[in-house]
């Protein structure tokens, strides 16, 4: 039974599965206006499956299995997350998919993944809000009936904290390297440059925060960390023909072990990798935030090449374990996954770091073994011909423009050579013995599934 119905009273009929097994009347639930649609049946089925009542969830698992709808399947991946092993969702699941081998929540999610043909029911969307909203009632700021999405709703999953429960850092108090005393030498710090304006913000801090937004050089940024991508991206947040830099935060949403993070202004979800919102009102926009360069490298090189730099301070205003690794150290050291995501290019292992290079639309990685040691590779992407500067131990690529001449590496990383002439490494540019200038390209590293799930379709991948 297909209604079309306001979003209000979609909502009013998801709370009252909770509250009885009564529907609202036939006039009733035609009045307002009209542009959803919802599959009533379903959506009862799938409410059912979390009203705490045994009975009933059974009953409902039962007319979900016994219907033979493919539609309903991610409303019982959804609930066999959960409410855990349950014989009877495992049993329909098999039957609905006839996959035999998945026998976990993140198994079952693999499949979905990798099975897009098979749409959710028309009110999937309230469904899924409905959820959510027993997580936390902010998570309905992010799904609503109806949201317009292009991404897969179903594929949205809780990453296990409430909206800005990692929360961000606005504007933070930095301090100069003399109270800087919390880091040691060999600590990585994400380093900034913009327009002369010099940042360090160590990897400790974010690890907590995954998200700053600042002003750097007098350019709104945010530098959006996804732990479990491995990488830190850069974002220019002022956007043409909007009154205001986009605010972010963390939503406690993911997509594919990715973070959706969500400005402040509409609420939108943003894929953190790509930089395009993918879910609610600036959906389908053509927004998509510029790059700017990002530097991981240790602490000590970062303070030697610029000491005038400023430094996040440890005093951020919250309570956390700030020591290094603290809350994702076993994480950064496994080889698996946290939260399920299919590998689609086999060339590298999931977790294998890479530099993405991020520049006008020219998408490459380079794996980071090829930098071990400290390495000067001269290379092309696209059109555009490049020097990377890297080394293995420390995380740190950075990449320039390099207009046909072929650069080697100097006395040290902190210069090249163009046959005889010596080029300076700066954060922002090369720079050449007669003043000459060549840009530096965004860029940022990233473990190898998030990059060849967002990336890899479109972008190069450089040889071992």
């Amino acid at each position: 039974m297909r209604l079309r119905r306001p979003a209000f009273l979609v909502l009013f009929l998801a709370f009252s599965v909770f509250l009885t097994t009564g529907l609202p009347g036939e006039a009733e639930a035609q009045s307002g206006e009209a542009g959803i649609e919802l599959d009533e049946d379903m959506l009862r089925r799938s409410l059912a499956l979390f009203s705490g009542n045994k009975d009933l969830q059974l009953e409902a698992i039962e007319e979900i299995r016994q219907s033979g709808r493919k539609d309903a399947i991610a409303s019982l991946i959804q609930a066999r997350r959960f409410l855990g092993a349950v014989p009877q969702i495992e049993k329909a699941l098999i039957e609905l998919t006839g996959e035999e081998n998945a026998d976990s929540w993140h198994e079952w999610m693999l499949w979905q993944e990798a099975h897009p043909e098979i749409e959710p029911f028309e009110g999937f969307d309230a469904f899924k809000s409905i959820v959510f909203q027993r997580i936390d009632l902010n998570f309905g700021l992010f799904l609503q009936p109806g949201v317009a999405h292009d991404i897969r709703l179903e594929e949205i999953v809780w990453g296990g904290v409430i909206k800005d429960g990692i929360p961000a850092l606005t504007n933070p108090d930095l301090v100069g390297t003399e109270s800087a005393g919390y880091l040691t030498d060999d600590e990585l710090v994400f380093g900034v440059k913009i327009n002369g304006d010099t940042r360090a913000y160590p990897l400790r801090i974010m690890d907590w925060h995954e998200m700053f937004n600042d002003v750097v050089g007098g350019v709104p940024v945010s530098l959006a960390y996804c732990t479990l991508c491995g990488s830190g991206i850069l974002f220019e947040t002022e956007i043409e023909g909007r009154a205001a830099p986009l605010v972010f935060g963390s939503s406690g949403f993911l997509y594919r072990s990715n973070k959706l993070m969500y400005d402040h202004e509409t609420h939108s979800l943003w894929n953190q990798f790509t930089g395009k919102p993918v879910v609610g009102p600036l959906t389908g926009s053509g927004i998509e935030l510029k790059t700017r360069p990002v530097a991981i490298t240790t602490w000590q090189a970062w303070r030697e090449a610029n000491p005038d730099t400023k430094v996040l301070s440890i005093e951020t205003g919250h309570l956390r374990d700030y020591r290094p690794g603290a809350p994702y150290g076993s994480y950064f050291s496994s080889p698996d996954l946290m939260f399920p995501a299919l590998v689609k290019k086999e060339e590298l292992q999931a977790k294998d770091y890479v530099f993405a290079l991020r520049s006008s639309g020219t998408e490459k990685a380079w794996p980071l073994t090829r930098f071990a040691g400290g390495q000067v590779i001269n290379d092309t992407a696209g059109i555009l011909d490049l020097v990377l500067i890297g080394d293995t131990a420390t995380r740190t690529v950075r990449a320039y423009r390099r207009n046909g001449q072929t650069f080697q590496q100097g006395e040290d990383l902190s210069e090249l050579r163009a046959g005889e002439a010596v080029w300076k490494v700066t954060e922002e540019a090369l720079i050449g013995p007669d003043g000459a200038q060549l840009a530096r390209l965004p860029g940022h590293i990233a473990y190898w599934f998030a990059w060849a799930g967002y990336l890899g379709d479109e972008g190069e991948v450089a040889t071992q």
